[in-house]
């Protein structure tokens, strides 16, 4: 049916907008959506036989990034019907681009110890408070924001997850430069920032069983960097589509090199000379089978969502083996470079890349849920074992001590 479809509707030379309007109307942008928000309520493993018949005819698809891959998934999980039909759609077709606004700095890896608060005021949540870690909020319409509406309920039951307009005179949105030397993340602050009421997704004070959704989505997230190219005869859609996917991709451009680039250490050691030395070919060795381990789990996964399965632990190992394959690369790479490693420019390794590998690689352990959150993810929900003592989840939020006191 698809391919069928895709014959009689493809056209390159049709405008980015108008292919992505297409798409909406015929649900196969998005094919195991609802049918009545722009999908076709498809299982999972037909979205791969789509994916490739778009991809076998060189056809655009909807537009990638935070929105379909988190915001959109959120939204038509938990969001009310005029939630739906203010959002969903135009995130498709990629008329309205999004951030995650969850981390904040004095809270670090306990996403329900944050302190944005929000009050409301007539029909309108007032948001005062300070979020971090916040990439693409700089070209963001609108970010998925968790924050706090009641002070007296411990802090799990008195957070709410909001969909809030960035663009206003109430929010500043300020660039973070890493020790990479990128600025891919942001700091944003919210200063009597205005959201209406309507724009609560899911119950207020039930913010968590929301952000968990978003948060099981992020963590087996396909990977963002992949760009989208068309030369100068690819049509008119598959040219726009190329200019967007630059754009919007631009913050990822360094997410390889966080990754350990593990595809170069073979072709390095041999460039090197190094790969007949024991020691590198032992590391070697241990590195891809990290990686072919972890493509396995990533296929049990795969086969998972083909079953209708919701996300699961799975993320949480993925995300941790992807952590030990970033660092075992890393390692990997400063055996085979030695000190010359270290340098950057034109006249380094790889023209810096690998100094940038080293750089970037402990990102990988941070972002998205730090090694220690995923150990205990999978020591509970995994393997069984007795979760950890907490001694603050029944008291009153305003009664727990923290950085900000």
């Amino acid at each position: 049916m698809i391919r069928e479809w895709l014959h009689e509707n493809w056209d390159p030379e049709l405008s980015l907008r108008e292919w992505r309007e297409r798409l909406a109307d015929s649900g196969w942008g998005a094919p195991t959506w609802p049918r009545e928000w722009c999908g076709r309520g498809l299982p999972p493993a037909a979205a791969q036989e789509v994916t490739e018949e778009f991809r076998r005819i060189g056809a655009v698809g909807p537009a990638d990034g935070l929105g379909m891959h988190l915001a959109a998934p959120t939204v038509l999980a938990h969001g009310s019907d005029d939630l739906k039909r203010r959002f969903v759609r135009p995130t498709l077709t990629g008329e309205i681009h999004w951030c995650q606004l969850f981390s904040e700095p004095g809270s670090g890896s306990d996403l329900a110890g944050l302190r944005t608060r929000a009050h409301l005021d007539g029909d309108t949540w007032v948001i005062s408070g300070q979020k971090v870690w916040n990439t693409s909020a700089h070209h963001a319409d609108y970010g998925m924001l968790l924050a706090r509406t009641d002070w007296d309920a411990p802090k799990h039951r008195g957070l709410t997850y909001f969909v809030l307009p960035m663009r206003q005179a109430g929010v500043e949105v300020r660039p973070l430069r890493q020790m990479n030397g990128h600025a891919s993340f942001n700091e944003v602050f919210f200063e009597e920032a205005r959201v209406p009421a309507a724009n609560a997704v899911g119950a207020v004070n039930d913010g968590w069983t929301v952000a968990l959704t978003t948060l099981a989505h992020e963590r087996r997230m396909v990977d963002l960097g992949r760009r989208a190219v068309a030369g100068p005869d690819a049509g008119r859609c598959r040219r726009e589509a190329a200019e967007e996917s630059a754009r919007a991709m631009e913050p990822y451009r360094w997410y390889p090199q966080r990754a350990g680039r593990p595809d170069l250490v073979i072709e390095r050691a041999i460039a090197s000379g190094r790969h007949t030395d024991p020691v590198v070919r032992q590391e070697i060795v241990k590195l891809i089978t990290l990686v072919w381990t972890a493509r396995w789990t990533s296929q049990r996964a795969a086969a998972a969502r083909a079953a209708g399965r919701p996300p699961g632990p799975e993320g949480s190992l993925a995300k941790l083996a992807s952590s030990d394959i970033a660092r075992a690369a890393a390692r990997v790479h400063a055996l085979i470079a030695g000190p010359s490693g270290m340098l950057a420019g034109s006249d380094a390794p790889l023209g810096g890349t690998i100094a940038e590998v080293f750089l970037s690689v402990p990102a990988a352990s941070l972002a998205g849920g730090t090694d220690e959150i995923q150990r205990t993810i999978i020591g509970e929900r995994v393997l069984g074992l007795p979760k950890e003592p907490v001694v603050d989840r029944d008291v009153p939020f305003r009664e727990i001590r923290g950085n900000a006191r």
